[in-house]
């Protein structure tokens, strides 16, 4: 096979991306063909809501085991491995005859998409040098910005004009090229030295995120009375504080706690955390307000806020130099707000709204969310050593899916006491405009934790100044007695 053509640091991302696409339009392309897939399996659409939450709870629970298994067995290997399941989960979901084989078959890709998303990830981090870090995220935050806009579209058109199981099928292709082009071009890179896997620190941790996710996301979708969707969540922030406990006195634990002692690592996932509340809401309310209120079809919908995908194309030729231009903090706090504020502009859409005004919006919003994505993805990563990049990747990962699933969880919970407090099952417009100001200030308070940043944090990743040697404590040596 012939020499790759594209630079190193375009190449491998594009690889990675191939595959966390496939994850991230998978993991929402079935919410607009539950109706349908109901209907083939002769189950209610409300119980074909457990196919979304049992996806949310696998990745919860098999993320913080990822970074342990890249070490030990090799990135390549972990990442290929990934696929793989997450692939034959797919034909599974697609073989389903019944309920339970399609949540369990959902828990068998999540699994999958666990080790995926930060293996893949992780595997960008150990072959890319610092300086060329921000160019090849940048790729990265493609796919995780056009699933969420393409997958409604897509699954609408495919059980409209196909068949709902197509929608799964459609991934093994995917998932055999990334494997060849994994085998090809991904180096297997792994630690010498590592410790025995955390397994009870894996356990509290599972049980305490799969509560947490679990429980906000059935409470944003009224699967389960309210009560029992609070108790869920106080299960898992019990088991998650004993996760805390028992992590300051585990050397190894799944999750690094210590990592938090870095200042950029700490906004790249506490920051980073508040941010993604908001944007996580975002493919949740705009097309359920284009399609219930403004009386779209769900393709018509999705066509429309593609829009926000083309501005994140954009942006990943243009997020290096303005981080080189204005640093990580300038951008991460101003930024922060400008994108508040195009959360906070889709409150003024309405039915009579010009749609190349739409268009507009969401094309320089999705510019300007691509490009804090990028910048929070890097700075996580600016001053974190080799040693621990595997556990930092599991860290990030497991923060952003649990801060996405609550931002979903929150608009659907200021829906519901507006929809509530009309005395009405139907949602109208006015419904939409708290859920959208609501977002987008929790996503402005993420502001706070930029400013806490030093002035020239992450300048070597940024290429403000040359490389040099890692001038910040070891959080392993801080926290060893944890």
């Amino acid at each position: 096979m012939p020499a790759p053509t594209l630079p190193r640091h375009v190449l491998i991302p594009l690889i990675v991306a191939c595959a966390l696409f496939m994850e991230q339009v998978d993991s929402t392309v079935i919410s607009t063909s539950l109706p349908a897939i109901a209907a083939s399996l002769n189950e209610d659409p409300v119980s074909l809501k457990l196919a979304l939450t049992s996806y949310l709870l696998s990745l919860a629970v098999f993320i913080p085991a990822s970074g342990w298994a890249a070490d030990r067995y090799g990135a390549r290997t972990v990442f290929r491995s990934a696929i793989v399941i997450f692939t034959m989960g797919s034909i599974l979901c697609g073989l389903s005859t019944s309920l339970m084989d399609f949540v369990l078959y959902r828990i068998i890709q999540g699994m999958g998409g666990a080790m995926m998303v930060p293996v893949g990830r992780l595997v960008i981090l150990r072959s890319i040098p610092k300086a060329q870090l921000v160019s090849a995220l940048a790729w990265l935050t493609v796919p995780a910005l056009m699933g969420p806009v393409l997958g409604p579209p897509l699954g609408g058109f495919i059980t409209t004009f196909f068949d709902w199981r197509l929608i799964f099928f459609i991934n093994v292709p995917i998932g055999i090229l990334g494997v060849i082009l994994a085998t090809r071009f991904i180096e297997n890179v792994r630690e010498e030295d590592v410790p025995p896997l955390d397994l009870r620190g894996l356990i509290l941790s599972g049980i305490g995120l799969s509560g947490i996710v679990f429980g906000f996301a059935v409470m944003g979708q009224e699967l389960v009375p309210l009560w029992m969707a609070g108790s869920v969540i106080a299960v898992g922030i019990i088991a998650f504080v004993l996760y805390v406990l028992h992590a300051r006195r585990t050397p190894h634990a799944v999750l690094d706690l210590g990592l938090l002692r870095l200042p950029t690592f700490r906004a790249g996932v506490v920051g980073a955390s508040i941010f993604r509340i908001g944007i996580g809401a975002i493919p949740f309310l705009l097309p359920l307000m284009l399609q219930l209120a403004f009386g779209l079809s769900p393709l018509a919908s999705g066509l429309l806020t593609f829009a926000a995908s083309a501005g994140a194309m954009v942006m990943k030729a243009t997020a290096a130099p303005i981080i080189r231009r204005f640093g990580f903090r300038r951008v991460l706090v101003v930024n922060s707000l400008i994108s508040a504020a195009f959360i906070a502009s889709n409150a003024l859409f309405t039915p009579e709204t010009p749609h190349l005004v739409i268009i507009a919006v969401l094309l320089v919003g999705g510019f300007f969310r691509s490009l804090e994505f990028t910048a929070l993805t890097a700075i996580a990563y600016a001053d974190v050593n080799q040693h621990d990049m595997s556990r930092a990747t599991s860290f990030v990962s497991v923060a952003q899916q649990v801060s996405i699933s609550m931002g979903v969880a929150v608009a659907g919970m200021v829906l519901e006491v507006m929809r509530s407090s009309r005395g009405s099952t139907e949602l109208i417009l006015s419904d939409f405009t708290p859920a959208f100001l609501v977002v987008a200030a929790i996503s402005a308070l993420s502001i706070f934790s930029f400013l806490r940043l030093p002035k020239d944090a992450g300048a070597e990743m940024a290429g403000r100044k040359a490389a040099q040697e890692n001038t910040l404590p070891d959080p392993r040596g801080e926290m060893a007695d944890h």
